[in-house]
This record gives structure tokens, C-alpha cells and sequence, in this order.
């Protein structure tokens, strides 16, 4: 079994950002990978929700913040 690295990121983590939709508040409704950088940031700020969510916005501010989001292009063109 191989193990995922930085260099190799697990394609199942990706694939549950971009299917995931903000349960509530302004963006409720929208994938979580489409949330705007600048609201990820200020919940970065305000402190991220417990559990899966909080995890899964912590890494989508990581992706933002770091100008990765093209990771995702593969998944909005449909060839993943």
C-alpha cells in the first residue's frame, strides 16, 4: 500500500473539498474550495469550527493562502 505524501496528496481529500458546500452562514451552499480567499481568511481569524469542517476549511485556507487552487482545476474540468 502506498502512503501519501506532500508530494503526493491524497486524491480523496481533494475530491471531498470540492464536493463539500458550506453548511450555513453567508456562503451556505457554495464548495468549500469556492469559498472567496478573503472570507477563509477571516474565519481563519475568528477560529475554524470543530471536527471535519473546521479541518477541511484549515485546509482549504492553506491552499488559498499558498495560491494552490489550481490543484482543483482537474476536478472543475472534469477529469479527475
Amino acid at each position: 500500500m502506498m502512503t501519501n505524501t506532500p508530494e503526493q496528496p491524497d486524491p480523496h481529500v481533494f475530491v471531498a473539498l470540492y464536493t463539500t458546500r458550506m453548511p450555513y452562514g453567508k456562503y451556505r451552499g457554495c464548495r468549500l474550495v469556492d469559498l472567496p480567499e478573503p472570507y477563509v481568511v477571516w474565519l481563519s481569524g475568528q477560529g475554524f469550527p470543530n471536527g471535519k469542517l473546521g479541518e477541511m476549511l484549515q485546509t482549504v485556507h492553506t491552499i488559498k493562502v499558498n495560491g494552490l487552487e489550481y490543484l482543483f482545476d482537474p476536478l472543475r474540468d472534469g477529469q479527475a
